[in-house]
């Protein structure tokens, strides 16, 4: 009997625990998520604060549905508008913008209208610009298979050339314009990237014409406020050698820094702009707050009554930012072919966030929507050329035979561009700025 009683006791103390035990848990709440789980949370909640579509994101988020942050992001992008956003870390993300690469041969191809495949551009720091490799040399094999083997199933071609890491390597064979041919084997490396590909001054007629070949709106590091010493530079050269007429070359210019955007719309606008509109930034209704208009603040002495500007769809973004706030001050004329149309913009949001900054997460949605002061912000097709003429990458900068150059000067001393360069365009099946996503979109190169 005092076996059996001391059992019974026993077995109602366990199921005192049991219950005792599951209170416990009940009154805790749910249970902590896991710190990757944080990071996605934290994603969803810094898109549905900042994202300029907020309105299209769901009201509910469940982390343990996604198997990464990539997957998250793209789960939450509006695709119809919205081609941008990305991941990445901050210390990329300001290295990109202040010209800093972390790994890469430091160059871009480009087709002609005959299919043939050429260096477009070459930096001068990096191990492309190193070994003497120049706009104009056709790229005939690379690592040992012909261009056409590179050419996709649609048409289109895919250059994998390795991750931009240090220490890449990959082969190039190459006929130069003389005819003879060369082989050239590099590793990519880390290298300060350079802005300006090419400035010089032309006389054309009675005028003088300065030629800029811009590639990118970054920044200079250490500057403060930001702002571009290869710009201040370049328009000191301009201003010092009196030129009456400017051809600003985008053509391979993704995008950048807003603020060197300002810095360069301030030297190029028209005394009469001063105090006057800029632009107009946008952002969704939880941020109202944020938005502002910027006014022009003339500087130095160039005094232009128009711009040529040479475009294509590798010219996006702050190109196009540049191009929009001109318009309602200045003639326009665009040669070349329709730009990629970005009427948008971003900025880093982990120092809005303890979750991404902690996990070295760098989100950079689509924040804002910039007008110019007429109100134009909805150029998501990119703006239209008065001109459609050939990339001629056979042609090294300032060739007076570089077809889109030569058009450019053409209208300058005539009004008008050479019947031949416009009705022999050929739309282009490849640009390097769709051979890229996120980060690199902005920047590309090889």
């Amino acid at each position: 009997m005092k076996r059996v009683k001391y059992s019974s006791w026993g077995l109602l103390l366990v199921l005192l625990l049991v219950f005792s035990a599951c209170d416990k848990e009940d009154d805790g709440g749910p249970a902590p998520i896991s710190a990757a789980d944080q990071v996605k949370k934290a994603i969803f909640d810094s898109m549905k604060e900042w994202y300029f579509w907020e309105n299209r994101l769901p009201t509910t988020f469940d982390a343990s549905k996604f198997s990464s942050n990539d997957e998250v992001l793209d789960a939450l992008m509006y695709k119809d508008l919205d081609r941008w956003s990305y991941l990445t870390t901050r210390a990329a993300f300001d290295a990109a913008f202040t010209g800093q690469v972390s790994g890469a041969h430091g160059f871009s191809f480009a087709f002609d209208s005959q299919e043939r495949l050429f260096v477009a551009f070459v930096f001068d720091g990096g191990p492309a610009g190193l070994d003497g490799w120049k706009r104009g040399w056709q790229i005939t094999e690379i690592n040992g298979k012909p261009i056409s083997q590179y050419r996709t199933s649609t048409g289109s071609y895919s250059f994998d050339l390795g991750a931009n890491t240090p220490g890449v390597t990959n082969s190039f064979k190459f006929r130069l314009p003389d005819g003879t041919e060369t082989t050239r084997t590099i590793q990519k490396a880390a290298f300060q990237s350079n802005s300006v590909l090419h400035r010089d001054v032309y006389q054309v007629g009675s005028k003088k014409v300065g030629y800029w070949v811009y590639q990118s709106f970054r920044a200079t590091a250490g500057l403060t406020p930001t702002r571009s010493q290869e710009v201040d530079d370049t328009f000191t050269f301009f201003q010092a050698q009196g030129i009456e007429e400017l051809v600003i070359d985008l053509r391979y210019n993704g995008g950048g820094s807003v603020a060197v955007t300002e810095q360069i719309l301030n030297y190029i606008a028209p005394a009469s702009a001063n105090g006057r509109v800029m632009y107009t930034n946008k952002h969704n209704a939880n941020k109202f707050d944020f938005n502002r208009s910027v006014n022009f603040n003339k500087k130095g002495s160039l005094n232009l009554n128009r711009v040529i500007f040479i475009t294509s769809r590798g010219s996006a973004s702050a190109s196009e930012l540049l191009i929009n706030c001109l318009d309602p001050y200045m003639d326009l004329v665009l040669i070349g072919d329709r730009t990629y149309g970005k009427p948008v913009g971003s900025f880093p949001l982990s120092g809005y966030n303890r979750v991404l900054s902690s996990n070295n997460v760098e989100l950079v949605p689509i924040t804002f929507a910039i007008a110019n002061s007429e109100g134009k912000a909805e150029y998501f097709e990119g703006f239209p050329v008065n001109f459609a003429v050939n990339d001629n990458p056979s042609k090294n900068w300032g060739d007076l035979e570089e077809d889109r150059f030569k058009a450019a000067l053409d209208f300058i001393e005539s009004g008008t561009v050479n019947a031949r360069l416009k009705f022999d365009f050929v739309q282009p099946k490849w640009e390097m700025i769709d051979a890229f996503k996120g980060l690199q979109k902005e920047f590309p190169m090889y």
